[in-house]
């Protein structure tokens, strides 16, 4: 496992992420802690497939049938966010290195009890995935994990969504690569015919065939992609060195021909007897053994040293669930159905001592499953999912932001005032410079009204101050309820929302994108955000006023001339007249969403949500 990196989200939903476990065809996986302390695997889905409607639209379906997969021998799905910009999906996590990892970069090949303990187990694991209605598809040893009772097997049924972004029946991704891993397919994938659950034994035995060797039964891709999908579709496989009590079984499975290959219920039979092994613990060797045991207490280590947050996290959880009642569980179900008066997407939690309603976890529930809205957040509307990576965790109650817009309302209209009023002193020095300049002034003029603006400059120069102090306050504030209103659309860090201001350069464009994400995060349940087209206007004005103010402030000490200090006076004009539509924008800014963000607007009519939680 590798750090979490600068681009790396901390957050996934309600998953605080504690670091990265590889990257894929499809997006990265990183190793996470639910809201109720289970560790989980999250799969994020790279954004560019995430554009793509087919993919989309497949991953939806893939997802839902994975959920249905269970057994002893793979991982289950707990939680998924399909609607969301970035989608995801979270499993349960398996505490265990790669088989391709065991082979290839640690131990070397697997001794023959070994593999056919590992057979058994695949093999019921493809029993499970076959009985869902899927297909694994990309069966390969990198998809499977080694625990202490046995193989387990991961991603299963997710690789088919890549099908549908270059087409129904291809095998291509966006970037031209083959679905599945090349070493690792069947010929029927290669030639691009139907797959059926054949296919998933075809690769079985090739997986089986490297945990025995150490090698590929096919190739590496060393001698070009093509020569390798001809090898897989049209020449037999290499078995040199393959125990022979193996032998029949991997070429069972390996056979071209998808009508004569060994099924999965063969498989299955045949390896019956290797059963016990793996449920006592005794089928890896012994060295391999005590790395597990290694690794497991590094990882429990890892999460000791993150457990006082998760505690007070949970503790918190829990008295605000005693306090308010069940919430709807996260990616569990649909939400259950409205009530009269109730807007579309809140469900009515259950009635005391009825069964849990559709959406609404049955007592108790798995611990595992994170909770919508977390601590002080019951009242969360059911259609905000967590759409995917932030930078922050949510905040934990909703913080009222009306005195801080009250005041920076009032701070802003008096620098409008006093911009009107600074407009026309810069006016009176501009009209003095031009006097002299045409030989109708005199200095004593230019002097005097100098002296009025740099008196006047003073009272600007503190109102400014204020306003370099609350502004930061006050969007922070709102940020943070910005991240209690819709978890999972910010992109930065709450630090940020203050710290970015005064960032050179970064406070040209860092503090829109998160004005952005606020305004879109605010918008009340049921309701598209509305246009943003005075907060871009209000940006585009502050920007040239940042520029003109730093332009004149460092042209003024190199005016040496009249004229070179008249055109200095004229572009303190152009800030008054910027300055000024700027602050009413921003007046207006800061009362739409402070008002987007007071309860009334998200709390629902008639819901059983309870009233939100202010501080």
């Amino acid at each position: 496992m590798e750090n979490l990196g600068a681009q790396d989200p901390r957050w996934i939903g309600e998953y605080r992420l504690l670091g990265r476990l590889g990257e894929g065809g499809m997006g990265r996986v990183y190793l996470a802690r639910s809201a109720r302390g289970r560790t989980v695997a999250v799969k994020l889905v790279k954004a560019e497939l995430a554009r793509h409607a087919d993919f989309r639209s497949r991953f939806q379906r893939e997802v839902a049938a994975a959920r249905r997969v269970g057994g002893q021998w793979t991982a289950p799905v707990l939680d998924a966010d399909t609607e969301a910009e970035v989608p995801w999906v979270a499993t349960g996590y398996i505490g265990g290195p790669s088989l391709h990892d065991v082979v290839a970069e640690q131990f070397g090949a697997l001794p023959e009890h070994s593999v056919r303990t590992m057979a058994h187990g695949l093999a019921l694991a493809l029993r499970d995935i076959h009985g869902a209605g899927l297909i694994h598809r990309d069966l390969k040893p990198s998809n499977i994990l080694i625990t202490i009772d046995g193989p387990r097997v991961i991603d299963f049924g997710i690789a088919r969504a890549l099908e549908t972004i270059a087409g129904v029946g291809t095998n291509l991704t966006v970037a031209g690569a083959v679905v599945g891993s090349p070493g690792f397919m069947s010929p029927e994938q290669v030639r691009g015919e139907a797959v059926t659950t054949a296919s998933d034994v075809f690769c079985l035995g090739s997986v089986l065939a490297f945990a025995a060797t150490g090698r590929q039964p096919f190739g590496n891709v060393t001698s070009g992609v093509h020569a390798l999908l001809y090898r897989i579709a049209q020449e037999e496989p290499d078995l040199a060195g393959l125990p022979e009590g193996l032998l029949e079984l991997i070429t069972g499975c390996l056979h071209k021909d998808p009508a004569v290959r060994l099924s999965v219920e063969d498989v299955v039979a045949r390896t019956a007897q290797e059963a016990y092994p793996a449920a006592t613990g005794t089928w890896l060797p012994g060295e391999l053994l005590a790395k597990l045991g290694r690794d497991a207490l590094q990882l429990l280590e890892m999460e000791a040293d993150s457990d006082d947050s998760a505690e007070s996290a949970t503790d918190s959880d829990t008295a605000t669930l005693r306090a308010t009642g069940p919430v709807r569980s996260v990616g569990a179900a649909a939400p259950g159905p409205a009530t009269p008066g109730t807007p579309s997407g809140y469900a009515t939690p259950p009635a005391p001592g009825a069964p849990a309603a559709p959406g609404y976890p049955a007592s108790g529930a798995q611990p595992g499953y994170p909770m919508a809205g977390g601590a002080g957040q019951p009242w969360q509307a059911a259609h905000h999912h967590f759409p995917g990576p932030i930078s922050s965790p949510p905040a934990r109650s909703l913080r009222t932001s009306r005195g801080l817009g009250s005041a920076l309302r009032w701070l802003l209209g008096a620098f409008a005032l006093l911009s009107v009023a600074h407009l026309g002193l810069s006016g009176t020095l501009f009209s003095a410079y031009d006097d002299v300049l045409v030989g109708t002034g005199s200095e004593g003029a230019i002097t005097d009204a100098k002296n009025s603006l740099e008196i006047f400059e003073v009272f600007t120069g503190v109102l400014a101050i204020l306003l370099v102090v609350m502004f930061p306050v006050w969007f922070r504030r709102v940020y943070m309820n910005a991240t209690f209103l819709a978890p999972g659309r910010q992109r930065y860090d709450s630090g940020l929302a203050a710290g970015s201001w005064f960032i050179p350069v970064a406070q040209l464009w860092m503090p829109k994108q998160m004005a952005n994400d606020i305004w879109t995060s605010s918008a009340p349940p049921g309701t598209r955000p509305a246009s943003r087209a005075v907060l871009n206007w209000w940006w585009a004005l502050y920007v040239t006023m940042f520029v003109v103010v730093a332009v004149s402030t460092l042209a003024e000490p190199l005016a040496r001339s009249t004229e070179d200090r008249q055109v200095v006076a004229g572009l303190n004009i152009f800030d008054d007249l910027v300055s000024i539509p700027a602050s009413v924008l921003a007046m207006v800014v800061v009362a739409r969403i402070t008002k987007m963000q007071h309860p009334q607007h998200w709390q629902p009519e008639g819901a059983a949500f309870g009233p939100p939680v202010m501080r």
